[in-house]
């Protein structure tokens, strides 16, 4: 049973969602104010999943309470109910990360099927990217395949076997999840890339699909280099030096057929092509702290890098030889 936390200084109104809200299958808590629901949601972070606060409320208001929960739960689908529709208000929710406003009066019905709304709108961008979601939204949940240019990035631990034998299981899942998975996938994000999968302790990301820029690849470089850096800092935390990772990246540019591919029981947003297999070799045969990029790559970014020219390679797979550099560093410049 979903759980669901309820918070408005008004007594009948907090009564009457928790008797709608129950009759919908949902494990209702109430809450007066945003202090007590704080309280509430420090207690077990996880009891709850989704958060309906009224906006105007007296001590802590609806927004800074969502806010403060987000910090402490940010899984958790939060959505402002308010009388005051104002667009201040509601740009102001949306620019602090609410996932949802609905406004007084409503029908009970509409109250449940945007409860649903966001929750799903929630859960969903834990497993797309915001960019394939809006694509997503905007098609009724349908992208067509099409074939388009794109520029995809691969990232992995070198010598992952070894660190995994050096540490726990529990360590080594901690570690990868906050000082590599969670940091790395972000910055993807930043840069404006698609987030398109995790195999095993790999990261693929792709730049110009599902939407596509005049400065992909430029992005994508950056955002290489940005996780580079970020590597470094956290392992500087880190106290025990077989805690320590190092990473390799590849990145290749070329066409690539994008959209939604597998079965009936399983399917995923990603992109295929030479593009893609180029990037994973080069991803393979980088070493630690090293960025590799096709000719392609780099014939779009040598404004903006400082690069050793590797030379041609040829590459496990690929029946020609490949432009190969290395990317030292930026240059400071914007496109």
């Amino acid at each position: 049973m979903t759980g669901l936390l309820v918070v408005d200084d008004e007594e009948g109104v907090r009564r009457s969602l928790k008797k709608v809200l129950e009759k919908e299958g949902y494990a209702v808590s109430l809450a007066e104010g945003g202090d007590q629901a704080l309280e509430i949601v420090r207690d077990d972070p996880h009891r709850v999943e989704i958060v309906i606060s009224d906006y105007k409320m007296p001590g802590i208001d609806g927004l800074e309470t969502l806010i403060e929960i987000g910090k402490l739960n940010p899984e958790m689908t939060r959505i402002m109910l308010t009388g005051y529709a104002t667009m201040e208000s509601a740009i102001e929710s949306v620019n602090a990360g609410i996932d949802g406003f609905i406004t007084k009066p409503f029908l009970n019905v509409e109250l449940s099927a945007k409860i649903r709304e966001y929750n799903l709108r929630k859960r969903l961008k834990q497993f797309v990217s915001e960019q394939v979601f809006s694509e997503m939204w905007r098609e009724g949940a349908k992208i067509r395949s099409k074939k388009q240019k794109a520029t995809v990035l691969f990232s992995d631990i070198r010598g992952f076997t070894g660190f995994s034998e050096r540490v726990s299981v529990e360590e080594m899942c901690d570690t990868l999840n906050r000082c590599y998975f969670s940091p790395l996938d972000t910055i993807i994000c930043k840069h404006n890339g698609t987030l398109d999968k995790h195999v095993g302790d790999s990261i693929m990301g792709v730049f110009g699909a599902p939407l596509t820029f005049e400065d992909d690849a430029i992005r994508a470089v950056e955002c290489a280099i940005e996780m580079m850096g970020e590597i470094d800092r956290l392992n500087g935390n880190l106290p025990e030096t077989s805690q320590k990772i190092s990473v390799g990246i590849g990145i290749s540019t070329g066409e690539v057929m994008a959209g939604i591919f597998g079965s009936s029981r399983k399917k995923e947003y990603t992109v295929m092509g030479p593009a893609v297999n180029v990037a994973s070799r080069l991803e393979k045969l980088a070493k630690g702290k090293q960025i590799l990029v096709c000719g392609d790559t780099y014939s779009e970014i040598r404004e903006y890098v400082r690069a050793e020219n590797v030379g041609p390679v040829s590459l496990k797979g690929i029946d020609r030889k490949i432009d190969i550099y290395n990317i030292v560093g930026a240059e400071n410049k914007t496109p």
